[in-house]
């Protein structure tokens, strides 16, 4: 149990951090994982809410695959996949968009409102949000975000809201698209100037050893990161996460961090203490 002294110092070295942030704008990237356990979804909106409540200006990106690949076993729709994206023909995209536009998203807002009524679901196909581009023609309907529209969230964000976005983004006619979360996430950031972006992944970070979780790596640099996606040190799920957090900090976004969204209020953490608990992606003078 933590006594008042203990209560007292967390407090304190939150302070300056707190100062350090107000105001600014920081990009959360949440999978599926946490919305298929209720607890985890309450502490995830805790903690965007205490992010909102002192001045600071989050902004929830979310995918869903865990879900997807659910309701399309539902549905008897065999999941298919190249080079790690999902194959979207116009049938696997209306299930898409059920998922991550009309439960997902819901049940995000909801969680957050449950606390106090200040989230907004938006997709990224809405007003343009996220205009995509066709990624290749044998994945279907599966785009890369080409420009997002930074206005539509900072006016929310202005209006003292919580902009919750779901990626399904659209053409210029209006054509949706599925878009990989990660990147969307990225895109967001880059266009929003944020001074951070979070990747919560269900691992503590970038680990030396994948087999050791004592073997975080707490930070690196967007070179250093690239060096070990060239030199095949890193494998698996990590790469594109990775990559998302090298190509964010080269866009200008102030660092990027990968941290264990399993872990119990692992945002604020990562934000508000000296050590923090994931990797911390940063340039060349972070």
């Amino acid at each position: 149990m933590i006594n008042t002294n203990d209560t007292a110092r967390l407090l304190i070295e939150a302070l300056p951090y707190i100062r350090r942030f107000t105001g600014k704008t920081i990009i959360v990237k949440v999978g599926g994982l946490p919305m298929t356990d209720p607890d985890r979804a309450r502490s995830l909106a805790k903690d965007v809410l205490l992010l909102h409540s002192v001045g600071i200006r989050p902004v929830l990106v979310h995918g869903g695959g865990p879900q997807i690949d659910e309701q399309m076993g539902r549905q008897g729709k065999a999941v298919e996949r190249i080079d790690g994206l999902r194959v979207t023909d116009a049938e696997a995209l209306e299930i898409v968009r059920m998922v991550l536009v009309g439960k997902i998203n819901r049940e995000l807002v909801s969680a957050v409102n449950a606390l106090e009524p200040v989230a907004v679901g938006v997709a990224g196909e809405d007003g343009r949000l996220l205009e995509a581009t066709q990624v290749d023609a044998r994945l279907g309907f599966v785009g890369k975000v080409g420009n997002v529209r930074a206005g539509l969230l900072r006016a929310l964000l202005d209006d003292g809201l919580i902009p919750i976005v779901s990626t399904v983004g659209a053409d210029p006619t209006g054509q949706p698209y599925n878009v990989n979360a990660d990147d969307a996430a990225r895109a967001i950031a880059v266009a929003m100037k944020a001074e951070k972006i979070i990747y919560l992944t269900s691992a503590p970070g970038l680990l030396e050893d994948p087999a050791n979780p004592a073997s975080l790596i707490h930070r690196l640099t967007a070179a250093e990161a690239r060096r070990r996606i060239a030199d095949e040190s890193v494998t698996g799920g990590m790469i594109p996460k990775l990559l998302a957090c090298a190509e964010a900090v080269e866009g200008g976004v102030g660092s990027a961090h990968m941290i264990d969204g399993r872990a119990g209020h692992a945002i604020l953490v990562e934000l508000f203490t000296d050590e923090g608990v994931g990797t911390m992606v940063c340039g060349e003078s972070g």
